[in-house]
Parts: structure tokens; C-alpha cells; sequence
């Protein structure tokens, strides 16, 4: 990695392109956190059942593994500026379109097409803003302002879907969205680069035909088991099995011709790519699955109402976005590695008195907690996103997005379906508040053994002076 006394400073372009990325952004982010706590609000209203209702998540789920695969494609033919705004019409027209929605087939063939905008936009928001970046420049602090979004969703998005389903109704969920998309695109046309001649280069269909509907197997395989059965559910087990087989052809067909490929998966090889993508898996992981933990836990064992829970945690977002201006900077100086280990340490040291804790834990004793956790979530994630790209040519770094956004999107889903089973499993049984303490406890040791593992992978993240 180039010294942080010679390396290029980060260009104005670069951090006027990423600031304008957060406002269209943030709409996708606050949807997902915003949507996924009013399920059961909708299938009240919409007259059918949670298991029904729940393709609202795992419709959109699924629109986001069949559109990322194609993004880098699609990015080189129509312009990464002109995409952008597109999957921001998207979005804002299926915005509008889920709030008007008459019934629970209505709403959820929305939101699929709704995922099919944030699928644009989720890998291109990393992409677009470094690809302004000069060769060697250090990466950190314009990561930090990037991946904002990711940072102020878990704080707020879960606050405002309580507020408006205590004072409102549903539709209001997700008219949230348009004042984002709305500014976000009048900011996209005014300041994002323009695009050059588009590329002729032509799609993989190959590729498409193996990766996309693989992504689907396992994402939606992953999204049943919390049903009655778990993983030796038929829905379960087998459209994973096939997706993983059909990953795996598609990997080797697209190693015979990384030119053409649909994802360059060669990247993979290098060594700041293949680390901080393992590392994002298992990050996903604890991070998806602590959403899952975290709202339950006060739930259940504290008796919070889905809005307390929710205000409960807002010091987790504040730890996340106080660390994050520090982690950016010393990324930059001292490399990713031992921030992105420091990070780990103290999420899992920060997740381990849960494991611990009862009823009768002091929720401002919590709560401390979970402000030294996030302090931990902030300090892992810009260094991990930032080394994945060092050293990448401009055209290698949509690949590498795609690579690393799906690497953490899958680490999500089999972190909250794991996690899912094992509550799920341990608190069945559980006819005391002692039983349920204890299947919450089990739940949160496994979440930090991710912690743990992801500290491991760490220690083969590319060192200050050396990315290959």
C-alpha cells in the first residue's frame, strides 16, 4: 500500500460524487430497515398470514441476487451515471407504487421490482466514488463517507418505521423513500461525472444463467429456515445445495474467460480482494444476525414494545458513527489489519455480555454496551470495504463491489438464518423466563464465535505495505 505521506490526495470530484451517492442512497438502506419490522403490522392489515407476507423481504431479497451479478455488465454499457439514475426511478416509482398497493400480492410484486432498483445501486455506490479516485490513493476516509448509509440505517430506520406504525399507517413506510430519491436524483444530474461512449462489450448470458439464479437458490433456501424444520426442510437444503453447485459453475466458467465474464471472480486470487470478501461474509453474518438478536432479546426478555426496542439501540448506531471518522483515518495510516482486528475484539467483547444477561440486567448497563459495540461495528467495516479495492484497475472495481457486496449480503443471510435455528430451537421448549434467557444466551455466543472467526481471517488482510 502506497505511504501515506506520498500517496495522491483523494480528488474533490470523488467526495462531491460520494456525498451525492448517500442521499439516493440512504433510501434504500432506511427501506430495508424500515419494512423488515412491519411484518406483522402488514399481514394485519392485509388480511393474510406472516408466512404470506414475509415475501415482502424475501421477494426483494431475491430482486437483489438476480440484478447485482449484472450491474458491472450493465455499468459499462449504459454509463455508470446514467445506471444510477435509472435504478433511482426505479426505486422512487415502486416506492410510491408499495404505498398504494391493495393487496398482499400487489405489494410484494412491488418490492420485487423495488429490489430490482436497489440491486443497481447497492454495488455502483462504492464503485462510482472510487473510480474517481487516482491509482494509490488511500481509501479509508472516502469509504467512511460512502458507507454512511450503512451506518445511519440501523439507527434511525427501525425508529421511524416504529414512529410511523404507532401514529400512522404502512403506506407511510414507504413514502419515506421519495424525498431521497427525489433529491437524490436532481443531485445525480447535476453533479455525478458524465458518462463516456458506452461499451459495446456484450453479456455474458452464460454467466447470468448460472450466477443469478444461484444467488436465488441460496438466498431463498437460507430464508426458509426459520420455519418448522430448519435446514432439513426440503426448501431449505435443496435450493442451497443447487445454488452452491451452480456458484461453483459458474465460477469456473467465468475463470476460463475473465475478460468476458459476467463477475470477475480471477479477483478473487488477489489477496486484499479474497480476505476482506471472507471477512465481509462472516461480518455480514454477525451484523445481520445481532439485527435479528438484538430487537427480540429487549422484546422478550425486557418487555419492550417494537418501538422501545427500537430506541433501545439507537446507541449501537451512535458507536457506529462515531468510530467511523477514526477508523477512515487510521486505515489510511496504520492499514487495515490491525483496525479491522481492534474492531472485531471489541464487537465481540461487546456482544458477550449478552450472552450473559437476564431480565434483570440494568438496561442503561445495556445500552453502554451496545454504544462500545457499535464503536466496534464502525471500526470493522471501513477497513475491510476500503482494502478490497487497493491496487484495482479502474476497470476491475465494479467487479470487485459486485464480489464484495454479495459476499457480505450471503454472510447476512446465513448468519440470520443460523442464528434463527438456533434460537429458534433452544427456546421452543423454553416454559420459563430462565429458558428463554438461556436460548437468547446460546443465540449471542454464537454470534460472537463469528466475531472470533472473522478476528482469525483478519490476520490475513493485506498489511499496510503489502496488497498482493
Amino acid at each position: 500500500m502506497t505511504d501515506t505521506t506520498t500517496a495522491p490526495e483523494i480528488p474533490r470530484s470523488a467526495i462531491v460524487t460520494a456525498m451525492v451517492l448517500i442521499v439516493g442512497g440512504l433510501a434504500v438502506i432506511f427501506d430495508a430497515t424500515i419494512v423488515s419490522i412491519a411484518l406483522n403490522t402488514l399481514a394485519e392489515d392485509l388480511r393474510v398470514s406472516v408466512s404470506t407476507i414475509q415475501w415482502v423481504s424475501t421477494g426483494y431479497l431475491l430482486a437483489l441476487g438476480v440484478t447485482i451479478p449484472v450491474v458491472g455488465w450493465a455499468q459499462a454499457r449504459i454509463g455508470g451515471k446514467r445506471l444510477w439514475m435509472i435504478g433511482l426511478i426505479v426505486f422512487l416509482v415502486t416506492s410510491v407504487a408499495c404505498s398504494l398497493a391493495w393487496n398482499a400480492a400487489s405489494l410484494i410484486t412491488f418490492r420485487v421490482l423495488q429490489g430490482v432498483g436497489g440491486g443497481v445501486m447497492m454495488p455502483l455506490m462504492a464503485t462510482l466514488a472510487i473510480q474517481q479516485v487516482p491509482a494509490g490513493a488511500n481509501l479509508g476516509r472516502l469509504m467512511a463517507t460512502v458507507s454512511l448509509p450503512a451506518a445511519l440505517g440501523p439507527i434511525l430506520g427501525p425508529v421511524v418505521g416504529g414512529i410511523i406504525l404507532t401514529w400512522g399507517s404502512w403506506p407511510w413506510l414507504f413514502w419515506v423513500n421519495v424525498p431521497f430519491c427525489l433529491v437524490g436524483l436532481a443531485l445525480a444530474w447535476r453533479f455525478l461525472p458524465a458518462d463516456g461512449p458506452p461499451s459495446r462489450v456484450k453479456l455474458d448470458t452464460v454467466g447470468l444463467l448460472l450466477a443469478s439464479p444461484g444467488l436465488v437458490g441460496i438466498l431463498y433456501g437460507l430464508s426458509n429456515v426459520n420455519k418448522d424444520g430448519g435446514f432439513a426442510r426440503i426448501d431449505v437444503w435443496l435450493p442451497t445445495v443447487v445454488g452452491v453447485v451452480l456458484l461453483v459453475a459458474f465460477a469456473l466458467w467465468a475463470l476460463r474467460r475473465p475478460d468476458t465474464a459476467l463477475v470477475d471472480v480471477s479477483l478473487l486470487g488477489r489477496r486484499a480482494v479474497g480476505s476482506s470478501s471472507a471477512v465481509l461474509f462472516l461480518s455480514g453474518a454477525s451484523l445481520y444476525g445481532s439485527m435479528l438478536l438484538l430487537p427480540l432479546f429487549f422484546q422478550v426478555i425486557h418487555g419492550s414494545d417494537p418501538l422501545g426496542a427500537a430506541l433501545l439501540l439507537i446507541p449501537q448506531g451512535v458507536g457506529a458513527l462515531l468510530s467511523r471518522t477514526v477508523a477512515g483515518r487510521y486505515t489510511d495510516l496504520i492499514g487495515a489489519r490491525i483496525v479491522a482486528i481492534v474492531g472485531f475484539v471489541v464487537m465481540g467483547l461487546a456482544t458477550v455480555p449478552f450472552a450473559l444477561a437476564d431480565a434483570d440486567t440494568g438496561t442503561v448497563w445495556l445500552m453502554v454496551v451496545l454504544l462500545i459495540r457499535g464503536l466496534g461495528m464502525g471500526a470493522v467495516m471501513i477497513p475491510v470495504m476500503s482494502v478490497a479495492f487497493v491496487g484495482l484497475d479502474r476497470a476491475e472495481v465494479p467487479h470487485a463491489s459486485i464480489i464484495t457486496r454479495l459476499a457480505q449480503q450471503v454472510g447476512g443471510a446465513f448468519g440470520t438464518a443460523l442464528l434463527a435455528v438456533i434460537l429458534e430451537s433452544s427456546i421452543g421448549g423454553a416454559s420459563t423466563v430462565e429458558g428463554r434467557v438461556h436460548a437468547f444466551g446460546t443465540a449471542f455466543w454464537w454470534a460472537v464465535g463469528f466475531t472470533v472467526v472473522a478476528t482469525a481471517i483478519c490476520f490475513a488482510l493485506p498489511s499496510r505495505r503489502s496488497v498482493n
